[in-house]
């Protein structure tokens, strides 16, 4: 089925958006808030980021799962992955313990991986790559909400409740979004083009230098961001004396900027074009991550440097999806999950070294994130073509 227009997709983007902000919300609730579930826990805050890398490093089941959402309904793909986000939730408010976290963000994980992947591959489906970045960029609002909506609320609910407060209710938004996503999106067909057999599509991947670099690049991008994503709590908290409820009401800086970002994608990407703006975000990127220690001596200044951080590395990283989406259109749902995993294995390693740098000060943190963005840059501009032709070549 040719490709819809985007103005057919109101009903599917604010389906997807609002999963999206029901599914960040959950992931992201952790970075913020880390010390608070650490001292609910009792263990310290490396216990807490191990965790955090594991449930990262299930990512790098993304292209299994991708090949298998091949062959079966986009649509069918997300609902299960709502239904494991929401038993994720479940599992820490029965059994608020230590073990039943570590599955709980498991769970978590598994799920990231299940509805990401399927996600943006039913939007490569439906809209037209002309229109795919203001597609993406629409649904990437949830993630905004997340932050600017969701990081304040679930502070409110453990300043007043205790760290598990939000599990519950977490859990019945997840099974709830799960429902709504089996009545009310369209569906399509499970084939939307001749799928390749798993080990197929990776070795089509591994001869593809574009989607090979498209890969390294969501990888330095995702861990230079989590490299100060599991810091900042602990910073804001030791630096500022910010207590549960204020840092959620700070965290909203975050949701503002990613916000910014993801309305950069949305109304600036397709025209400037999807890898010129990549590389302008990534740049951005790299000054605000040096420049955000200097910067936070003071606390308006860490909420600018934050809100400059996160704009700039949302419109790098969501403007390459639309690129991801197109790369190697044979393999995209197998393309689209590597590239999950991509993400996922970058986290991962930043969330094991993050806290290491930190005893330095945030300014290691910083310096490394610079350099990871340098390096994507090298990457995009060494092996992924520039202009307006390349871009539509395909679509």
């Amino acid at each position: 089925m040719a490709p819809e227009k985007t103005s057919h997709l109101l009903l599917p983007v604010v389906l997807l958006a609002a999963t999206q902000w029901i599914e960040y919300t959950g992931l992201r609730m952790v970075y913020p808030f880390m010390p608070e579930i650490a001292r609910g826990l009792g263990v310290d805050l490396a216990a807490v980021a191990s965790v955090v890398a594991l449930r990262s490093g299930l990512g790098l089941a993304g292209p299994l799962v991708g090949s298998f959402a091949e062959r079966h309904s986009r649509k069918a793909m997300m609902i299960l992955g709502m239904g494991i986000f929401g038993i994720g939730f479940l599992i820490v408010t029965v059994s608020p313990t230590f073990p039943a976290f570590v599955a709980a963000l498991a769970a978590i994980g598994l799920s990231r991986v299940v509805i990401g992947p399927a996600m943006h591959a039913y939007l490569g489906d439906s809209v037209g790559y002309h229109q795919r970045g203001l597609a993406v960029g629409a649904t990437e609002f949830g993630y905004a909400g997340a932050y600017l909506v969701g990081m304040p609320l679930i502070g409110w609910m453990i300043a007043r409740g205790g760290w598990t407060s939000p599990f519950p209710w977490l859990a019945a938004l997840s099974f709830a979004g799960a429902v709504g996503l089996a009545c009310a999106l369209p569906s399509q067909p499970a084939h939307r083009r001749q799928a390749e057999p798993f080990l197929q599509g990776i070795q089509s991947i591994a001869r593809h230098p574009p989607a090979i670099a498209c890969l390294l690049t969501t990888f330095l991008l995702a861990a230079g961001n989590e490299n100060i994503s599991i810091v900042y709590g602990a910073w804001m908290e030791g630096g500022f004396g910010l207590h549960v409820a204020a840092l959620g009401a700070a965290t909203a800086v975050i949701g503002l900027a990613d916000l910014g970002g993801e309305g950069l994608v949305a109304f600036v990407t397709d025209r400037l074009g999807k890898k010129r703006a990549v590389l302008l975000g990534a740049s951005l990127n790299a000054g605000s991550s040096i420049v955000l220690p200097f910067l936070g001596q003071t606390l308006p200044g860490a909420l600018a440097g934050l809100f400059a951080f996160y704009l700039t590395f949302e419109f790098a990283l969501v403007s390459l999806i639309p690129i991801v989406t197109e790369v190697l259109p044979e393999a995209r749902g197998t393309l689209l999950a590597s590239n999950m995993g991509a993400n996922a294995a970058g986290r991962a390693v930043a969330a094991l070294a993050a806290l290491a740098l930190f005893e330095s000060g945030l300014l290691a943190n910083g310096l490394v994130t610079a350099l990871l963005d340098i390096f994507a840059l090298g990457l995009l501009v060494l092996f992924v073509r520039f202009g307006k032709e390349a871009e539509t070549s395909r679509g």
